[in-house]
């Protein structure tokens, strides 16, 4: 595949309000891509609502929206509040200034933690929003005054969705799993322990079919990740940390060719949200 140095800076993929015209396209991967054809997420629908619009990064590829409609609707079948969506990805993908160094290609999002019973709030009250988070201070256990069976429960539901490859949690999280997770425990390997996520989780999704400009990261390895890899994540908390000698430029990633013309292809008509 041709690969060139990102073709603008991330504030240009930013900077651009709206999604090209015609059918989605995927290209590249979730860290070095970009995505032709995105849709919206609505601001609010069935079981969830939609958070910090003013950053426009509620767009994506249509089998997330669907992924994210769906797995509100369940939870509100289910007896759940709402749930907050965060971030999906920008209207045409590609690398952001600041906060993500994936969701390039639309198929990645943020969901919070939050399970408190809330009303639907009107778009601009939904700006400053800030769920707890749910691991302790020291990030070696969830804080039990917090953590509650359906937080374990929403995860099980995420990870039961169509297309879904991995859900990025904070490690002390993933342990909670596995420590209460009983017999049924497939599902645990869709759990993946990461740095952060520790008040949201991520969900990340497969490439669809029909998108052979899309690459997926390997798959989970075998298994539930309940063994000693999950202590690994431990070790690093007692590895002491040498500040750097000097602060790093920000890296860029190296896009796929292709991005560069869907950085510049006309923009599709806005839609209602």
């Amino acid at each position: 595949m041709l690969l060139l140095a990102a073709p603008a800076f991330a504030a240009d993929w930013r900077d651009v309000a709206l999604p090209t015209q015609g059918p989605p396209r995927l290209i590249g991967n979730h860290g070095a891509g970009c995505i032709a054809g995105a849709v919206a997420l609505p601001t609010e629908g069935p079981g969830f609502q939609t958070i910090r619009l003013s950053r426009s990064r509620f767009w994506g590829h249509p089998n997330l929206v669907a992924s994210i409609r769906t797995l509100g609707a369940r939870l509100q079948a289910a007896g759940f509040p709402d749930i907050y969506i965060g971030d999906l990805g920008q209207a045409r993908g590609g690398p952001m200034p600041w906060g993500h160094a994936s969701h390039q290609i639309g198929l990645d999002a943020d969901i919070w933690f939050d399970l408190s019973p809330k009303t639907v709030r009107p778009a601009a009250q939904r700006e400053n929003i800030e769920p707890p988070s749910l691991v302790r201070p020291d990030q070696r256990s969830v804080d039990l005054n917090r953590w509650t069976d359906a937080h374990a429960e929403l995860l099980r539901t995420a990870a039961a969705l169509p297309g879904m490859d991995r859900i990025f949690v904070h490690f002390a999280i993933k342990r909670r799993l596995c420590e209460t997770a009983g017999p049924d425990r497939a599902w645990l390997r869709t759990i993946r322990p990461w740095w952060g996520h520790a008040a949201h989780f991520h969900i990340r999704l497969r490439c669809p079919a029909g998108q052979p400009e899309c690459h997926d990261q390997a798959p989970p390895p075998p298994g539930d990740g309940c063994d000693a890899s999950l202590d690994w994540w431990f070790a690093q908390l007692d590895v002491p940390r040498k500040p750097p000698s000097r602060p790093r430029p920000p890296s860029r990633p190296v896009l796929p060719a292709a991005c560069a013309a869907v950085l510049a292809a006309p923009a599709a008509v806005a839609a209602a949200r």
